[in-house]
């Protein structure tokens, strides 16, 4: 007898929430035996439903490993819909930031496995956009969101979460590698925001600050880039601002400025740029 259509649309959406969770995303996918397992499910059954999604792109397959991750339809889905709270609020700070405190193109961004996604992009009238910024993926670990999406990790999430990445390219002060990052990390949680300073690219700088959810975890990351010829001595300046703009963020996201993923009951004290 042949599914009913209701069965058959419930048994996708839960391969594609095995898919989007912790454990599959930081180990880059699931085979359809790890999700069989999970799911208690017929692997046969579990492998048909994949073949579909990733037809129509909701999934995809890595040709080496043949794990199955959430695709880049699913992914575009989520930056138009996403949470719209978080959008919603998020579109009149970025314009404040733009036009009263920065100046500077200013981004709203989320994870996606070990790279990030930039939801939103806010530029000055008078920049000249070069990048579709929105929808982009770029690497997390050497980009000012990257770290402040990561900044609740201890090292050895880090360490699996990029196992496999290779560290290289971007700029000369790039990470070397996973333990560097930690270091890193460490540093922009002490202060509450992250500076990079030529690590993306050659003669960029950024600054970012988590955004909070209501039970404290890091759900998106605000941040500013520009010229370090036009940035560089504003860039600790420019990390305030955008930490006090997150934290209003994450306060109308039900954040209650005290709880965080970290378990320390606050945010760690600022330190010196």
């Amino acid at each position: 007898m042949a599914d009913h259509p209701t069965s058959s649309l419930r048994r996708a959406l839960e391969l594609l929430d095995a898919l989007a969770s912790d454990d599959a995303m930081s180990h880059g996918g699931w085979g359809v035996n790890r999700l069989a397992a999970h799911l208690g499910r017929d692997q046969s059954q579990v492998s048909r439903t994949l073949r579909v999604l990733a037809q129509a792109g909701y999934v995809e397959r890595d040709a080496e490993s043949m794990a199955y991750h959430l695709g880049w339809h699913l992914f575009a889905l989520a930056a138009r819909a996403g949470d719209q709270r978080l959008l919603a609020a998020g579109g009149p700070i970025l314009r404040r930031l733009v036009e009263q405190e920065l100046g500077e193109r200013i981004h709203l961004s989320v994870m996606r496995g070990s790279e990030v996604l930039t939801l939103l992009t806010q530029g000055p009238p008078h920049a000249v956009q070069t990048v579709a910024w929105a929808g982009r993926l770029v690497t997390a670990h050497n980009t000012s969101s990257g770290r402040s999406l990561l900044i609740d990790l201890d090292l050895d999430e880090l360490r699996r979460l990029f196992a496999g990445v290779e560290f290289g390219g971007g700029g000369p002060n790039a990470p070397g590698d996973v333990e560097d990052l930690y270091g890193r990390i460490v540093i922009a949680r002490g202060r509450g925001y992250a500076l990079v300073d030529e690590e993306f690219e050659p003669g960029l700088v950024a600054a970012s600050a988590p955004v909070r959810d209501f039970r404290g975890d890091v759900v998106a990351a605000l941040n500013v880039s520009a010229p370090k010829f036009r940035l560089g001595t504003r860039l600790p300046a420019a990390g305030q601002a955008i930490r006090a703009a997150a934290n209003e963020l994450s306060e109308q996201l039900g954040w209650d400025g005290r709880s965080s993923a970290l378990g320390h009951g606050q945010i760690a004290p600022e330190v010196p740029a």
